[in-house]
């Protein structure tokens, strides 16, 4: 059911996006007379199709992507037996150069404006939840296994990160500084200040099949709360409340040091020291194979909300449309500077698809539809023939030369813009494979 549910999300997220990209060349396209043949969402066979004047509207099979067939131009169906005739005054090719600059940029401008609304309507409608940096201030960080192999250490409390202050427990391990190169942590550790280098290709050690793996959390002191009946812990008499401070007599402050203490007893009793109603009870205990008791713990956390109004979340939404972008651009410098290996920071549709998840959760799906439009449209905004970049630059080249490329060279530069387009898809559909199988 949960891969149902990622392929559904990612079938919806990508039509939208494609839907609305697409329908911002056919819009630009029509405003100036131009004769769109063709709308489709997704790439052949079709599923269904109607026509309305003089446009074929049609869904496709294929949801990776979708086209506008307007009549005059030389685009990705390579169609060009009309183009030795003389231009119809409603063919792409018969516009001003300025005027078809437009159409090529109306899908990216749409895609650009559908980020920003979607990322302003979260922010005015969720607001933002995040954990206060004191909770590392009070107690310091867990430095899992990545972690320690930078330098850092459980207990350190980080009072920067580049010389800044942050606000946010989830600000330390931002994309924002995993892409950052140079990047450094300074932690107090005994009472003393140490600045740990960040490495490069940090980004790339803490994320494993598109998700991020444990690197840094905050300490937590915790409580037991939700017992599961006839679970362990409930045999063992745990009860809602109840703080175990101790297992097989050493201290468990933090719940990720009783983590530790099940993982390393799975399948073996062990005795906890419990503080209920401030009396010491020993129980006795029998730690699952997979290293659990049966109960949810209650971490003593602290989470600051704030609401925006709609005023607000413009600003704010739109920053962080345009951080999608600025990120983007981080990392693509980091793959060419070779900090970071292509095969690890590209991703394919199922690759979309795991980052999604295989849960259903509204606030998310948006969330990752806003980034992905932002994506899109920086992918489509590179100058690559065959994507709309390919024709800005040339567009471009044409209002301030005066001098149109040759019909002869626009053909031969989408062929090899299709060769690397289909390289690229090719190369990250077998990488996701890849990394699902190995």
């Amino acid at each position: 059911m949960e891969t149902v549910i990622m392929i559904a999300q990612l079938i919806l997220g990508l039509s939208i996006l494609v839907g609305l990209h697409e329908f911002g060349h056919l819009l630009a396209a029509k405003a100036f007379g131009m004769r769109v043949e063709q709308f489709s969402i997704g790439f052949p066979p079709k599923i269904f199709s109607f026509k309305y004047g003089e446009t074929e509207y049609a869904l496709s099979a294929i949801p990776l992507g979708g086209f506008v067939k307007i009549s005059g131009m030389i685009d990705e169906s390579l169609d060009t037996k009309n183009m030795d005739k003389e231009p119809e005054p409603y063919e792409f090719r018969a516009k001003p150069a300025w005027q078809r600059l437009i159409v090529m940029m109306g899908g990216i401008i749409v895609n650009v404006i559908t980020g920003i609304i979607i990322f302003i309507f979260l922010q005015y409608g969720y607001g933002e939840t995040y954990e206060s940096k004191d909770n590392i201030a009070e107690n310091g960080i867990y430095a899992y296994e990545p972690a320690k192999e930078i330098g850092l250490q459980t207990g350190d409390i980080i009072l920067n990160v580049n010389g800044k202050d942050y606000e946010k427990v989830s600000d330390i391990t931002s994309s924002d500084v995993l892409l950052e190169s140079d990047s450094y942590y300074t932690v107090l550790r005994d009472g003393k200040e140490v600045v740990i280098p960040i490495p490069n290709d940090m980004i790339e050690r803490i994320s494993e099949d598109n998700q991020r793996v444990a690197f840094i959390q905050p300490l937590y002191e915790f409580e037991v709360d939700n017992i599961q009946p006839q679970s362990n812990a409930d045999m063992a008499g745990l009860m809602p409340g109840d703080k175990i401070i101790a297992v097989n007599g050493d201290e468990v402050k933090y719940f990720q040091f009783f983590k530790e203490k099940l993982d390393s007893n799975k399948g073996e009793e062990i005795r906890l020291t419990v503080k209920r109603n401030e009396k010491i009870e020993n129980l006795q205990a029998k730690v699952g194979d997979d290293g659990l008791l049966g109960f949810m713990p209650k971490m003593k956390v602290e989470l600051e909300h704030e609401e925006f109004t709609f005023a607000e979340s413009i600003p704010t939404g739109t920053a962080k449309a345009f951080n999608v972008i600025w990120l983007n651009i981080k990392g693509f410098g980091k793959i060419f500077r070779g900090e970071v290996s292509a095969s690890e920071s590209l991703s394919g549709p199922i690759g979309i698809a795991q980052i999604f998840g295989g849960e259903w959760v509204w606030q998310k799906f948006w969330g990752i539809t806003g980034l992905l439009s932002m994506v899109l449209a920086f992918m489509n905004f590179l100058p690559i023939p065959a994507l709309d970049g390919g024709h800005v630059v040339f567009l471009s080249y044409e209002i301030i030369s005066g001098r149109k490329p040759s019909d002869k060279f626009l053909e031969n530069a989408q062929k090899v813009g299709m060769v690397l387009l289909l390289s690229l898809m090719a190369f990250a559909i077998f990488n996701d494979i890849w990394k699902v199988i190995f």
